[in-house]
């Protein structure tokens, strides 16, 4: 048995955070925004196969989160940029490093999947 602040809601929290800067369109953005500010169709043109609805939210949610800020300039009509905060530089390493991992071994996860399938053809 856990009591409040124990390991169980610990966890809780944990997974919380995790599911939020795990989703995929969030990966996506903040490495899009690693290297520099971007304009919003600058973000969607990094993010292959983003809805431009679905980068409003993930931007917002991002926003809201504090890992990213929305800065308009006046003119005419308004530019939008968005950069990530000091937060969000502190998770932008961490997922650079597992989109790079995730790309040095795709071809082996790949490869074991269709084995794996293979061998799982006809045993259900």
């Amino acid at each position: 048995m856990t009591t409040a602040g124990g390991p169980r809601s610990d966890c809780r929290g944990i997974s919380e955070v995790l599911n939020r800067v795990g989703d995929k369109w969030t990966v996506q953005v903040v490495v899009a925004l690693h290297e520099r500010p971007c304009r919003f169709n600058e973000v969607k043109r990094s993010v292959n196969g983003i809805s431009q609805q679905m980068l409003i939210k993930t931007l917002k949610t991002l926003e809201r989160d504090g890992l990213v800020e929305r800065t308009v300039r006046p003119s005419t009509p308004p530019q939008v940029q968005y950069a990530l905060t000091p937060l969000g530089r502190s998770l932008a390493d961490p997922v650079h490093r597992l989109a790079e991992w995730a790309m040095a071994h795709r071809d082996a996860i790949h490869d074991s999947q269709a084995r794996f399938d293979e061998r799982s053809t006809g045993n259900d």
